[in-house]
């Protein structure tokens, strides 16, 4: 898998996933810190020309650098659950295939210090490429469990004791009232559909976020962090 991008590459690298580094012919800046990192680490360094790397980042930003890393490690529903540091804290992906949004996720995942994220198999973006970018590193380091069926992976939360909380427009409850000091899943679905309807009728909770201006909706992305960052802010105040 190909990641480009100065912090996605750094992260990579402290993380000992990179077997290889590609770096423009013309690079400098920070490039010079991944290609110290790199060397440091022990992993081969090439320079490349600059058209090289554009064509394998197929037009996104790479900063002048491109790594081939391993593939990440694969984790189970379980895994993440029986893994948590303390209480768990889960995201949960249904059918959401932007990048970027992706990537964001997953940045916000590891700032809010959770366990993990548990995301569909199938049409699901890449996590190479411009999720990694947008993920600014974190793909490096949150658990990723990918399975078949999301429903199906909810019901398995269940019965490991874990709730699960959906984020809707419509929800019958504010994000806010919700306990989120015992074990929780935040669920969330692509923007424009939404949570699709099996997994809607398979979460706990569907919570809505209250909007005071003139949009109906937030991004995804941007959703998933107010939800994250008030189970910490609960967390925090109960000492969990």
């Amino acid at each position: 898998m190909l990641i480009y991008g100065i912090n996605a590459v750094l992260e990579a690298i402290r993380a000992g996933r990179v077997r290889e580094l590609r770096v423009s012919d013309k690079a400098g800046g920070r490039a010079a810190e991944a290609v110290a990192a790199a060397q440091h680490a022990g992993i081969a360094v090439r320079r490349v020309q600059a058209t090289e790397l554009d064509r394998a980042a197929k037009g996104g930003v790479h900063q002048g650098v491109i790594a081939d890393v391993e593939d990440a490690r694969h984790y189970s529903v379980e895994d993440l659950v029986t893994g948590a540091a303390a209480v768990p804290l889960i995201v949960v992906l249904d059918g959401i295939e932007d990048p970027h949004n992706v990537g964001a996720i997953l940045r916000t995942v590891d700032a809010a210090g959770a366990d993990g994220v548990i995301r569909q198999s199938r049409h699901s973006a890449p996590l190479g490429g411009a999720a990694a970018k947008a993920a600014a590193g974190a793909v490096s380091h949150v658990k990723i469990a990918e399975v078949v069926n999301v429903a199906r992976a909810i019901e398995e939360l269940k019965d490991a004791g874990v709730w699960t909380v959906g984020l809707a427009g419509d929800g019958s409850k504010r994000y806010d009232q919700i306990d989120f000091t015992v074990p929780t899943a935040i669920v969330v679905g692509a923007e424009g559909t939404g949570l699709r309807r099996l997994v809607r009728e398979r979460c706990d909770w569907l919570v809505s976020i209250p909007m005071h201006g003139h949009v109906q909706s937030l991004n995804v992305s941007v959703a998933a962090g107010i939800a994250l960052f008030e189970a910490v802010r609960q967390r925090g105040a109960a000492g969990r």
